[in-house]
């Protein structure tokens, strides 16, 4: 009986494979030669394939109840977090999985660039797990869109006037991501083919072109002092150690299994206990009491932006990304063969720690950053707005009531989504604060239709005696009374 049942599972195996081919196709990949010492350091590629593969799960349950337009989504993702059976734990799943997958793709490029195994010839390998390192980013940012809160909604009019700002074609790429001339039902629908499909496709072909080139190229063994890569001997010198001390892949495949394995542990974890992320207020323009930040693994840059100096923002905003994915383009083609070790490419070393201090100091900051106006700022003190009745007095009292406060310091008090204006009278003259409250500047509304000619000019004889001597006299009588329009005070 036993035999019978042996003998018509084998004849059943060989009918299936004859049929398929399925292990002609994939077998290899288990049973070709690695190197013997590619351990605990090489389990991250794997373990962010897994990270896919979650999200990609995930993904389809959430798309059963997901409704992609714009009357709908907000309700929908409700109804999934509040209502459906498992709707939370799923949301979740699919946000620490982004996560991870951010978190774990990072590592992995950076363990093959201190590893030196983007040099010949991996250098197509590098090249696709650059752009697999973009399609993720990407994937998370279009990811956040779905929440379609009042976040999202401005996070979208954020990216759009930042593409706006590229030379050319900053208006064609503006109009493009809002799918129109202004954020609405064809927005999100633009985003969503993108989230679901798009980015997922080209996410599916990236990984199976890195997979394949893994499968050409072989693993790259751990780096030894001293063991140059030279184009010319390099790929005898790999096959002729691999068949010396190499161990097929299924072998050493326990410990990606092992850390798999945990990854999976720690995300169902987090999506239990953690939950998903909180839906913001609906969308609604009109409403600006919102935050509109990006997922944590974006926030560093957000911080860049809000850091930088006005006058370097264009530059950043289109320069940054551009130079940040030519350098990492060109790495291979600066440097793909010599040594690999970290001990023997000091710089390398250096260039990885500064790129991980820079990263997480600016995410540390972002943690601690006001990124949109202060709503309930405390008002100016009675030494700021000085003499009741007085054109300075007047102008303080519009600078709290027109809002100018809630972006702007004074004397310690206010936002900080505009530049402090507490020293503003050192800065600018008359005619510029008349022109700048008027038209309005980067971010700033035009108040032009908003203030009377006396509310105007109170509220720049306030703005043009804030200057340090001011403060170091502390004399009320030292402050102009009131100065015609159109004159400095200089």
């Amino acid at each position: 009986m036993f035999e019978k049942l042996k003998n018509l599972l084998v004849r059943f195996v060989l009918w299936f494979e004859d049929r398929t081919g399925l292990w002609a196709m994939f077998g290899p990949s288990l049973t070709h030669l690695a190197p013997r010492d590619a351990k605990w350091w090489y389990v991250f590629g794997s373990a962010t394939l897994l990270c896919f593969a979650i999200q990609v799960a995930s993904g389809v349950g959430l798309a059963f109840a997901y409704i992609p337009s714009s009357g709908d989504a907000y309700q929908s993702l409700q109804y999934i977090t509040n209502v459906a059976p498992l709707g939370r734990f799923l949301r979740a799943m699919h946000y620490f999985g982004a996560s991870g997958m951010v978190l774990l793709v990072g590592i992995h490029m950076g363990q093959v660039f201190l590893h030196g195994s983007y040099k010949f010839p991996r250098e197509m390998n590098w090249f696709s797990g650059v752009a697999l390192l973009a399609l993720t980013i990407v994937m998370g940012f279009t990811g956040q869109l779905m929440r379609w809160d009042s976040n999202a909604v401005w996070s979208i009019v954020v990216a759009a006037e930042q593409a706006g700002r590229v030379p050319f074609v900053g208006k064609w790429l503006a109009h493009f991501i809002m799918a129109g001339d202004a954020v609405g039902g064809a927005t999100l629908g633009r985003f969503y083919a993108i989230h679901v499909f798009v980015v997922p496709g080209l996410l599916f072909a990236g990984i199976g072109l890195h997979l394949l080139l893994v499968m050409k190229h072989g693993i790259a063994e751990m780096p030894q002092v001293g063991q140059i890569v030279d184009p010319k001997t390099y790929r005898e010198e790999y096959h002729a150690r691999l068949e010396k001390t190499g161990i097929p892949f299924w072998e050493m495949a326990w410990r990606d299994s092992f850390f798999a394995l945990a990854t999976t542990l720690v995300i169902c974890f987090c999506a239990w206990y953690l939950g998903p992320p909180p839906v913001d207020v609906p969308p609604d323009p009109s409403i600006l009491d919102t935050a509109p930040a990006p997922d944590w693994y974006l926030l560093w840059y957000f911080a860049v932006l809000s850091l930088a100096n006005t006058a370097l923002e264009d530059y950043i905003i289109l320069g940054a990304p551009l130079v940040i994915g030519l350098l990492l383009f060109c790495i291979p083609i600066l440097s793909n063969s010599g040594e690999r070790h970290p001990a023997r490419r000091p710089l390398s070393v250096i260039a990885l720690v500064t790129a991980v201090l820079f990263v997480f100091g600016f995410w540390i900051s972002a943690m601690h950053m006001s990124w949109t106006p202060n709503f309930h700022p405390k008002p100016l003190s009675a030494e700021v707005l000085g003499t009741p009745g007085t054109a300075h007095y007047r102008g303080g009292e519009i600078f709290q009531s027109k809002s100018c406060i809630n972006c702007h310091l004074m004397a310690g008090e206010g936002g900080r989504k505009g530049p402090d204006l507490t020293y503003i009278g050192d800065r600018a003259t008359r005619d510029q604060l008349v022109i700048r409250i008027n038209n309005g500047g980067i971010g700033m509304p035009g108040f032009a239709g908003n203030l009377t000619p006396q509310e105007l000019n109170d509220l720049v004889v306030f703005l043009e005696s804030r200057k340090h001597r001011f403060d170091e006299a502390a004399g009320e009588g030292a402050k102009p009374e009131s100065l015609p329009l159109g004159t400095s005070a200089r």
